[in-house]
């Protein structure tokens, strides 16, 4: 839930987050498929408030989500629901962006919700006081960080490392995005990967994979060292970000 890119290659759309908390809170279940609303969806699930961030659904959608908005914001004591709960809300609703403005979310904390379905691809905010929604253009490829554990200078560090990654890498896959997301770049505080004096870490990777008839998502817990891969066939029916 604390960088995020998006890459558009070879007829295919990657999404890929990795998760920095905490070590004292508990590391996520294993993804797997549960029907919400109706809804069949894929997540990991974090144990401690029943939520996630980063969802796939049988529409070929995918939310993925990041802690804070703009810039780092003071957090209250106690918020009335967690962010990854409002996210399986957002994308087991048939009208995922129409909802997202009818929601009152005065008590819960900022965030940064990406939401895609081709062609569109969506930034959708909430600073706490007010919502935000952007349309990005799906032909392109963006990164995104945590506003609450990275500097505006860190994000724009760290958005030239991605970008010099897109121009030099040969090869621009799955694998390859897996292996930006896998490095520190010489910076455990703030490369793409992180652990800062084993008090906050890097937990895991998850990738998705959207292609014309399915979407697979794999999962890499760093501790455990291991990797779990889903596969989603799409559904037909009418079901619509926007």
């Amino acid at each position: 839930m604390c960088t995020v890119s998006f890459i558009a290659s070879h007829n295919k759309q990657i999404i890929t987050s990795n998760r920095d908390e905490n070590t004292l809170r508990p590391k996520a279940f294993q993804p797997k498929k549960e029907l919400i609303n109706n809804c069949n969806v894929v997540y990991p699930k974090d144990p401690k408030a029943g939520g996630t961030w980063f969802a796939i659904n049988e529409y070929n959608m995918a939310a993925v989500l990041l802690n804070g908005a703009f810039q780092k914001h003071i957090p209250e004591k106690s918020y009335s629901k967690s962010r990854g709960l409002i996210l399986l809300e957002i994308i087991t609703n048939p009208t995922p962006v129409f909802h997202f403005s009818l929601m009152s979310l005065e008590t819960i904390e900022p965030f940064t919700l990406i939401l895609f379905q081709y062609p569109l691809l969506l930034e959708l905010r909430w600073y706490g006081k007010q919502k935000f929604k952007k349309q990005l253009d799906a032909t392109q490829n963006y990164i995104w960080a945590s506003s609450t554990l990275y500097s505006q200078e860190v994000i724009a560090k760290r958005e030239k490392s991605f970008y010099d990654f897109i121009k030099t890498e040969n090869n621009l896959d799955e694998n390859s995005i897996v292996n930006f997301h896998s490095n520190n770049h010489n910076d455990n505080q703030n490369g793409i990967i992180i652990n800062r004096e084993n008090k906050m870490k890097t937990f895991s990777i998850t990738q998705a994979i959207f292609e014309i008839e399915h979407t697979l998502l794999t999962h890499f817990d760093l501790f455990e060292n291991s990797k779990e891969t889903i596969s989603i066939t799409q559904n037909t029916s009418n079901f619509q970000l926007q």
